[in-house]
């Protein structure tokens, strides 16, 4: 008898499940109707990073003041010779047979875009009957005043007798030259007679660290505007391109057509002048060299005024000092520049500066290496006169020199011409590993020959070198290297430091003194 109740309670049960699994899918249905699409099960993933700066506001200031050089010459043809160049696509027959020359354009190239396609251009396959200026060469710039003037490289402008400036929105304007300087590479143009420019101004680059960010602004390969970004790499590169060489290297792309173009600083100003890169293959490598803003920022001051560059000239040949020779002149670093020969009529000797002389100081500023005493000069003008300290003698003294006008060669050593004499019987320096013999003139002694496994030969002394002085004492014969030696020792010094003479140009070897 109560069975009945039971299978009726679970008989309601089941039917009351079934109502409600029936509701539950009827609202499904209706939602699906009334939308017309699946049911949305989640959001899509969405992740909150952190922002990281940009450079498009930078850019879109310092745009409109970066521009493209266009360059034109009117060439005198060749003499047609019958000559074929097709077996020197690079120029590099007509160079000079010089090693160091020719691996220099082969690496450290300037990259003007020739012609617009990353090719050098040869002036020999063209129509010689029209006079016209041709294209010879593109690169960047940019305005650094209001009224026109701007910045770009010299190789970009040097062949050049007609230039005209693209702007950042395609328009084209006639510019003029103002002036060059080929020792730094840098050229200043000037467009006139259309209302004001935006210009941009140089950073102060001894802020610049070596990780900042930077942005090149430029025209590679004649493609027009092209941004690119990286680091600063490193600072004060010595690529070997001239006396001046002070160069931030930067990692941002950089080819061809980029001559000339500034790099930027995140704040919109110019901290470098793109002026090389190192480039095995031709293209950019990731390393590009640049014109600091302090350099730049001054000749092309010295351009405006006057289109020309006077710098000073102190007039000494100069070498580095290394550890062995600043231990043979008693110097506790390294620093200073060694003057290897002061030049006839130059003024620094007639200042009184001497071969054998250590420059520390140029006006109370420290010399740290033979590039930055070339820096220090060349930033003052002819006539400007400096107090430049010197090392001699195991002490610092300082004399006054009337800075010259630089030459046109940075080089204006002459030698003076001796009546030979008769050949001399050679001499051991044995503790040395040298044989010399005395010089036909009867001044310094010749190196003869030279052992092999010798520190002399370490230090590249070579057969037909003449040692003209130790530790700044002439000498004419065996025992006064001898003397020199000894002395060197009784003060305590373990090296002595020899003067070298080789095709008319001085250096200082420093050797270390007999052992025991």
């Amino acid at each position: 008898m109560n069975i009945a109740p039971n299978s009726y309670s679970v008989t309601r049960k089941r039917l009351m499940a079934a109502v409600a699994s029936i509701a539950v899918a009827g609202a499904i249905g209706i939602g699906a109707l009334t939308t017309g699409t699946g049911p949305v099960l989640a959001d899509a993933v969405r992740v909150e990073a952190p922002q990281v700066p940009g450079f498009a506001d930078v850019v879109e200031r310092v745009s409109p003041a970066v521009v493209s050089v266009k360059v034109k010459a009117k060439i005198s043809p060749a003499a047609d010779d019958g000559s074929d160049q097709s077996d020197d696509p690079d120029g590099m027959n007509n160079l000079p047979d010089n090693p160091q020359l020719r691996r220099f354009f082969k690496e450290f190239r300037g990259f003007g875009d020739q012609n617009g396609q990353g090719g050098i251009r040869r002036f020999g396959h063209r129509d010689h009957n029209n006079d016209q200026p041709r294209p010879v060469a593109q690169g960047s710039g940019f305005f650094i005043s209001d009224d026109g003037y701007l910045v770009t490289n010299n190789h970009v402008v040097e062949e050049g007798s007609a230039f005209t400036v693209v702007m950042n929105d395609g328009k084209e304007l006639d510019a003029k030259l103002i002036g060059t300087d080929p020792r730094t590479d840098l050229a200043v143009l000037k467009v006139d007679g259309v209302g004001k420019f935006t210009y941009v101004d140089f950073a102060d680059d001894s802020k610049v660290r070596v990780g900042d960010w930077v942005v090149a602004v430029g025209n590679p390969f004649g493609l027009g505007g092209t941004v690119t970004a990286g680091i600063v790499s490193a600072r004060g590169r010595d690529i070997g391109a001239g006396p001046y060489d002070d160069f931030l290297q930067i990692d941002a792309s950089v080819n061809r057509g980029n001559s000339g173009g500034p790099t930027f600083n995140l704040n919109g100003q110019v901290v470098g002048i793109n002026t090389a890169i190192f480039s095995p293959s031709g293209g950019s490598v990731g390393i590009a060299f640049d014109i600091p803003a302090s350099t730049a920022k001054q000749v092309v001051q010295d351009l405006m005024k006057s289109g020309s560059v006077q710098r000073g000239w102190l007039g000494v040949e100069i070498q580095p000092v290394t550890s062995d020779i600043a231990e043979s002149l008693g110097l506790k670093s390294q620093n200073g520049a060694l003057v290897s020969s002061a030049q006839d009529e130059g003024p620094g000797k007639k200042a009184g500066i001497i071969a054998g002389d250590v420059i520390t100081q140029v006006d109370g500023k420290d010399v740290a290496s033979p590039k930055e005493l070339a820096r220090l000069i060349g930033a003052y003008s002819p006539g400007k006169s400096v107090d430049v300290t010197v090392w001699r003698d195991g002490k610092s003294q300082t004399v006054k020199v009337d800075l010259g006008k630089l030459p046109s060669s940075d080089k204006q050593a002459s030698a003076d011409q001796q009546q030979p004499a008769a050949p001399a019987k050679p001499d051991s320096l044995a503790d040395l590993g040298m044989t010399v013999t005395k010089s036909e003139n009867g001044k310094g002694l010749v190196v003869t020959d030279v052992d092999p496994d010798s520190d002399a030969a370490d230090r590249g002394i070579q057969p037909g070198d003449i040692i003209t002085s130790v530790n700044s004492t002439e000498v004419n014969a065996t025992d006064d290297v001898t003397k020199a030696m000894t002395e060197a020792v009784k003060s305590g010094r373990k090296a002595v430091l020899m003067q070298i003479t080789r095709d008319d140009n001085n250096r200082f070897v420093a050797l270390p003194v007999a052992k025991g």
